[in-house]
């Protein structure tokens, strides 16, 4: 089910306050006597449309675009010069505020807040090209009429358009900051085409990154520009140590030394950090913070010559939120409102979807029993990565359970082998550069053991139906997954390989039904379906 609302008069009030951010944000202009200019960049990632206040950090509030834009408004109210950009997935696995509007509010919010660019992650493309097109360029949608598009450009060097080879969005924009240019060149991650819909990506081509970052880069030097900042939707983690580690380590490190700045996104962490000399950054999520990037840039050369970084949290309890963002927001919630507030059953115990470091998680167990109870089937697999939040405890509405699954996937029902099925368990385990990275399935209808230490595609130790039956190799099984595993997502191949499709229902939908058929307060628990063992 959709929301049909038209967002037109919003963007007509975003126009207009708009108009109003010169003055409010009080900037002025000031050359630096040692012949350097300074350049403020703020910088977010991974918005995924959280643009309400609902996430928190040690029991305080944290977070939602009004707050951030207080936060931003007063940072740029400090600065001769000011960029603000996003590292990619502003949109995407959304809460219904955005996601149900079909997350116009979240690019008309960062509109608003004088977002200058950007760069597409892979969320942006969960509903294929024509769609971004549209919220980027402007255009009718069925469910909420014609929006105006974006107002600040996407930059993506390494997506090309398959017929053509053209890039599907300009790969870089020039900023001019005091007569100086500063180049912001845009990269999405290779996986992406493991980690969308065939039909999200359908007449794409994913290049390398960095050599797309390293062809551009020459061609940028040629025009005279030094200063270049890279927006990569590609991440990284912190090691013990506090260093840098992971695809984003090694793009830095493939890179030419010309880049100055990285700007990360996609692994939702929070760092900042010097890798191989380029200054890299990541600020978590959900717009719980930003990173504020100070650039000391020659006047003469127009290189960057000193680069630093605060990670900056946005606490919401000790500043005022914005009240024209808050204005924007209290449209958006009226539009949504008479989906997402209905009652639709108790949850006796709050359901989290972190695992239990074996790899299974409650709400993980939920989702799956209900796609395997809606479908029938004998086993349900479900991606932990299409479990967005958790769940209770007490009442639950439509718009809690839209926050679980908010991607809308498919139900379908397959026949696997137990060949097939074993593999799809030891596919979770992939290498990734060189690690190796562990994709866990949620499951329903089956238990098994697996040892870590033993090689990769041979890891399962047992593996069983709920009632104790062995998996047979040449036995075949009716097995329930969702649309996006079905054609391969999250580099689940085997799944491709399915015989006798037949699409169930929706998963959101699914869910829903499920739990109203509880006749009492829903209690889901870790029962030992995913089991880590060691061989020494």
């Amino acid at each position: 089910m959709r929301v049909r609302a038209r967002l037109l008069y919003v963007s007509f009030i975003v126009i207009a306050l708009a108009l109003e951010l010169p003055a409010l944000l009080g900037v002025a202009f000031s050359y630096s006597e040692d012949g350097l200019v300074s350049l403020q960049i703020l910088a977010i990632n991974d918005l995924h449309g959280h643009i309400d206040q609902t996430e928190t950090l040690g029991g305080r509030p944290v977070g939602g675009a009004a707050y951030l834009a207080t936060y931003i408004f007063e940072r740029r109210a400090e600065a001769a010069n000011t960029i603000c950009v996003h590292a990619g997935d502003a949109i995407g696995a959304s809460p219904p505020i955005s996601g149900l509007l079909q997350d116009e509010p979240a690019i008309e919010v960062l509109s608003f807040m004088g977002f200058d660019v950007g760069v597409a992650g892979n969320h942006e493309f969960d509903e294929g090209l024509a769609e971004l097109y549209r919220l980027q360029y402007g255009g009718f949608h069925e469910s909420t009429g014609y929006f105006p598009g974006s107002s600040f450009p996407l930059v993506l060097s390494n997506v090309v358009l398959s017929e053509s080879g053209h890039p599907a969005f300009p790969p870089y924009v020039i900023k001019v900051v005091e007569g100086i240019p500063v180049a912001f060149i845009g990269v999405v991650t290779a996986q992406l085409p493991e980690i969308v819909l065939p039909t999200g990506v359908a007449g794409l081509e994913v290049i390398d990154p960095v050599a797309a970052v390293n062809y551009y880069v020459e061609r940028l030097r040629e025009k005279g520009v030094e200063a270049i900042v890279v927006l990569a939707h590609e991440g990284g983690y912190l090691d013990e140590s506090g260093a840098v580690v992971g695809a984003i380590a090694d793009f830095a490190y493939g890179v030419s030394d010309s880049v100055d700045v990285i700007i990360s996104g996609h692994t939702h962490q929070g760092y900042v950090a010097q890798v191989d000399g380029k200054l890299v950054t990541q600020a978590y999520s959900k717009g719980t913070a930003f990173v504020d990037i100070d650039l000391l840039m020659s006047a003469k050369t127009g290189d960057v010559v000193e680069a630093t970084a605060e990670l900056v949290t946005v606490w919401a309890d000790t500043k005022f939120p914005d009240a024209r963002i808050e204005m924007l927001l209290e449209i958006y919630r009226a539009a949504v409102e008479p989906l997402t507030d209905r009652p639709i059953a108790t949850v006796a115990v709050r359901l989290e979807m972190e695992d239990n470091g074996h790899g299974e998680s409650a709400l993980g167990n939920l989702v799956a029993d209900s796609q395997r109870w809606i479908s029938g089937a004998q086993i349900a697999f479900v991606n932990s990565g299409g479990i967005r939040a958790d769940l209770g405890p007490g009442l639950v509405t439509w718009g809690d359970l839209y926050d679980v699954l908010p991607f809308g996937n498919d139900i379908v029902l397959v026949r696997l082998s137990g060949e097939q099925v074993l593999r799809a368990l030891n596919q979770q385990w992939q290498v990734s550069g060189d690690q190796v990275r562990t994709k866990f399935l949620q499951l329903s209808g089956m238990a098994y053991r697996y040892d870590d230490s033993r090689p990769l595609g041979d890891r399962i130790v047992l593996a069983s139906l709920a009632d104790g039956t062995p998996i047979h190799k040449d036995s075949v099984y009716t097995v329930a997954i969702n649309s996006y595993l079905y054609y391969g997502g999250d580099g689940f191949t085997v799944f491709r390989e399915a015989a006798d499709a037949r699409f169930v229902a929706n998963d959101l939908e699914a869910l829903v039904t499920y739990l109203k058929s509880f006749d009492k307060p829903v209690y889901a628990e870790i029962e030992g379906r995913i089991t880590r063992c060691s061989s020494n």
